[in-house]
């Protein structure tokens, strides 16, 4: 009995720190980590001896090395402990949207398209993997169906909302005025916080980032730590549906269609 309750405890936490890391940095370090692994059985098996002895004393930095690494995670993880959050993730989200549906995707489309024409600077960051609960109680929650007007008023210049970042999970608004983590990359002289927010979450998390300039009403997209710039209503409704929806979408409708069309006018 003592053994069966000593194995379920230790299952207990391999799973909490798999939901941990998952669709952030951190999974992506456990990969690296599986392969470093797989990579020192190798060279020794293959009598590989200057590149086993080279892995071999890398091995001996790695409790420090994850430490630096995971100080996110494991600080989050803490913080967990006094929440008795014990109900695994999957029980609380089932049924629940995990991914923006074509209307939420049609009212994320106009509400950046009205502030890129009239030069509202805006950060909306959409979920696809990892949740960012964290970064989602440094602002105000709302917890709100997506609507055009609702993210136009939100970034509003006299909102007291609207210096910060939107949370999206699903098909609502989460939070509000949610500061970000800032890139260290370098990125273009012309790009401010707002570019080097985006990219920091998306370093971080597996998320999108929407970007609304306020001086030349551009559109930028984040995504895996990388900025692109998407030219048309049309290109960012084709990458929401790519990168953040279900694939199962109906065609457009005629008034969809038309809809796309004053869009493409106004950007």
């Amino acid at each position: 009995m003592t053994a069966l309750l000593d194995i379920l405890i230790v299952a207990f936490i391999i799973y909490r720190l798999l939901m941990m890391v998952r669709g952030s940095r951190g999974w992506r370090i456990l990969l690296g980590l599986l392969v470093f692994a797989a990579l020192m059985f190798l060279s020794d098996q293959l009598g590989l001896a200057t590149l086993y002895w080279i892995l071999e004393k890398a091995a001996l930095l790695g409790p420090v090395a994850l430490a630096i690494l995971f100080l996110p995670e494991l600080r989050q993880a803490l913080e967990g402990l006094t929440k008795l959050t014990w109900v695994p993730d999957t029980i609380i989200e089932a049924g629940h949207e995990k991914n923006l549906d074509r209307a939420s995707v049609e009212e994320v489309v106009g509400a950046v398209a009205e502030m890129a024409r009239d030069r509202v600077g805006a950060i909306i960051v959409i979920e696809t993997g990892g949740h960012l609960d964290e970064i989602a109680s440094t602002g105000v929650m709302l917890n709100a169906k997506i609507t055009t007007s609702l993210l136009g008023s939100i970034f509003y210049g006299q909102n007291p909302l609207h210096d910060g970042a939107v949370i999206v999970r699903g098909n609502n608004i989460l939070a509000a005025a949610c500061r970000l983590p800032l890139s260290e990359s370098r990125i273009e002289r012309n790009l401010h916080m707002r570019h080097r927010a985006a990219l920091g979450v998306t370093e971080q998390n597996d998320v999108i980032a929407i970007v609304v300039s306020e001086e030349k009403g551009s559109i930028r997209v984040a995504s895996e730590g990388k900025l692109q710039t998407i030219e048309s209503s049309t290109a960012l409704r084709e990458f929401l549906i790519a990168n953040s929806s279900p694939s199962e979408e109906p065609a457009p409708t005629r008034r969809t269609r038309r809809r796309e069309k004053r869009e493409e006018v106004q950007l």
